[in-house]
């Protein structure tokens, strides 16, 4: 997923907010103790998804896909003292690990653990969001953004990650490659879709901003 010389990575990362300590000791504990590290959203995109948060300054926040709450509390930092982040994984086990760094950060009180298929979750909820952020499935990105649509409003911002998918979409799809056919299919729908306006950005694996009409 490193589409960048490593000296223009490291060049960006030395000229980039620095990564808060916190953020630094959950990579850490990460990379030691859970399936996947690679997982991980990491400094740079973590930096954006704050910048973007603190830009669009939410209310509330979804967030589809937690691993281990690396980029749930990067999004936190843009939340008013009223603001709510409520967040989606599948994986119970890694809820402890969760709430353990969201209650360090200081935006525990505000974020909502959610554990289950975010297709059965999402439409329970009677909340509107300014902003959401989809990192989860990629065999379900265009049922998760049929989903969240309806819990936006005109000016909320959509955020998808993994959409380079380390470079494959440009590749030959092979008939297994079912994530891989899903991305293509989700990439068309968000540029040909007339109910958001969409620019991809090439940040790591690439990370969408669609912004509802």
């Amino acid at each position: 997923m490193h589409f960048l010389p490593k000296a223009i990575e490291k060049y960006i990362l030395d000229h980039s907010e620095t990564e808060p300590p916190l953020l630094q000791e959950l990579t850490r504990e990460t990379h030691l103790k859970v399936l996947q590290p690679r997982m991980i959203t990491g400094h740079f995109q973590g930096r954006v998804l704050s910048m973007l948060s603190k830009i669009c300054g939410p209310t509330n926040i979804l967030e589809i896909g937690t691993y281990t709450g690396y980029s749930a509390l990067c999004l936190a930092e843009g939340l008013g003292a009223d603001g709510q982040l409520h967040t989606i994984d599948i994986n119970e086990e890694l809820l402890e690990i969760q709430r353990r760094y969201f209650d360090k950060s200081g935006y525990g009180s505000q974020i909502v653990q959610h554990v289950g298929n975010a297709l059965d979750i999402i439409p329970k909820m009677q909340t509107v969001f300014d902003l959401v952020f989809i990192d989860a499935e990629k065999t379900q990105y265009v049922d998760y953004f049929e989903c969240v649509l309806k819990k936006t409003r005109p000016g909320s911002l959509i955020l998808s990650d993994n959409v380079l998918w380390s470079g494959k979409v440009v590749e030959a799809v092979t008939k297994d490659d079912k994530a891989t056919k899903a991305l293509l299919d989700y990439n068309r729908l968000l540029k040909e879709d007339d109910r958001v306006a969409t620019v991809l950005l090439p940040i790591r694996d690439g990370l969408t901003l669609s912004r509802v009409r």
